[in-house]
């Protein structure tokens, strides 16, 4: 059961504030004016709405990566959601995702070392800029022993922490997990990278515009960057106490294209989403609701349209929140995975934004304009990251 959530993110400081700026519609897509990006041939971006050191004391953030302050940010607000649950330091695991880690620091170090010398690299550099420092910091505040992992699976590390988090349940090696995903590396570096390659969106006239799933003008993504994280427990131990469930983690699928680096595969995600849906005892008929990855490329947005269509079929209604949110790497599957468990919870899809001119080769149902009020009894949400991951968690109603 998924028991307590927790989120920072460029739409709001919690999941509250998230949730309720997703559902208006209101983009926080912005185009950055920081000197270090004037000269970038992107600068679109989904900056956090509040910064963590406003949230963390200041000896601790001062220690953390900017990926791992968000990421404890939203593994606190999660912990406290659930209501602090008793259990055992060695029943209690941890498993944070992310993307590309402490790369701020990294950047920021080598910049430090270049300039000052190598005798001025601060002394918590190894321990900032390690992909596993987020789990690894989560783990020490809450205490857990039963575990702290970090998987690094491109955009759908959020997503495969979240599995993760149901493997450890069912293997009976812990009672509660705390899963989620990281992300904060807009910088020089990487939208430099990310731009080059192509994958970004250059609306910079219209920059709440620019993020466009399943339009016929898409672009590509836009970054943004923030954390989310939820509580999962086992469904005895969740009743016995009282607590309240927001959704039943029912099932989850993974699978590798080993196809390409960047382009997806849709036998890939036909695999995960079909494993995911067997994993959780449901069929395709019973998905009311997709939160499709959809990241706005011009490819991806297509391949994954044409694999909702084969294996769940044209009844779920589909939503693209990175048309709002922007592209949150390592947290997205996440954050996206809070947002599918909200649609369950409150009987509402969010509605996909700046979608004006549907891709003819697009022939999912995807829901625009304003939210969708209807039961939502099941539902998956997809993430896929560069490297041929695939990663797709299906939820449901608690029993």
């Amino acid at each position: 059961m998924v028991t307590g959530l927790g989120m920072t993110t460029p739409l709001g400081a919690d999941v509250h504030s998230s949730w309720t700026a997703l559902l208006a519609g209101e983009s926080p897509i912005t185009v950055l004016d920081e000197p270090w990006a004037r000269d970038l041939p992107v600068r679109l971006a989904g900056r956090l709405s509040q910064e963590p050191t406003e949230v963390l004391d200041r000896v601790e953030a001062r220690r953390m990566d900017r990926c791992q302050q968000v990421a404890m940010v939203a593994a606190r607000q999660a912990w406290a959601d659930a209501g602090a649950p008793t259990v055992a330091p060695e029943r209690l695991a941890v498993v944070i995702g992310t993307g590309l880690g402490g790369g701020k620091t990294l950047v920021d170090q080598h910049d430090v070392s270049s300039a000052k010398g190598p005798g001025r690299v601060s002394p918590f550099a190894v321990t900032m800029l390690m992909p596993n420092g987020p789990a690894a910091a989560v783990s020490l505040d809450l205490g857990a022993r039963a575990g702290a992992h970090a998987p690094t699976s491109a955009c759908a590390s959020g997503a495969e922490a979240i599995a993760m988090g149901l493997a450890i349940l069912r293997a009976g090696r812990a009672d509660v997990v705390v899963a989620g995903g990281t992300e904060a590396c807009i910088g020089r570096l990487s939208m430099a990278a990310f731009a080059r390659m192509g994958a970004l969106s250059s609306r910079h006239e219209e920059p709440q515009s620019a993020s466009r799933p399943f339009d016929s003008a898409r672009d590509g993504f836009v970054m943004a960057e923030g954390a989310g994280a939820v509580v999962l427990e086992r469904a005895e131990s969740a009743r016995a106490r009282g607590a309240r469930a927001y959704a039943t983690l029912a099932g989850t699928g993974m699978s590798s294209d080993a196809h390409a680096m960047t382009a997806p595969s849709a036998d890939g995600q036909i695999t995960a989403i079909r494993q995911a849906l067997s994993s959780g005892g449901l069929g395709p008929h019973d998905i009311v609701h997709v939160n499709a990855h959809a990241p706005g490329t011009p490819v991806g947005d297509r391949i994954e349209a044409s694999a909702l269509l084969e294996s769940i079929g044209p009844h779920a209604l589909v939503t693209a929140t990175k048309s709002i949110t922007g592209h949150l790497i390592g947290g997205a599957g996440a954050i996206e995975a809070i947002f599918t468990v909200l649609s369950i919870f409150n009987d509402v899809i969010p509605a996909t934004r700046n979608l004006d001119d549907k891709d003819p080769e697009v022939k999912v149902d995807v829901v625009t304009g304003s939210p969708r009020h209807t039961k939502v009894t099941a539902a998956i949400s997809n993430s896929f990251g560069f490297g041929g991951h695939n990663v797709v968690l299906a939820f449901t109603k608690p029993a």
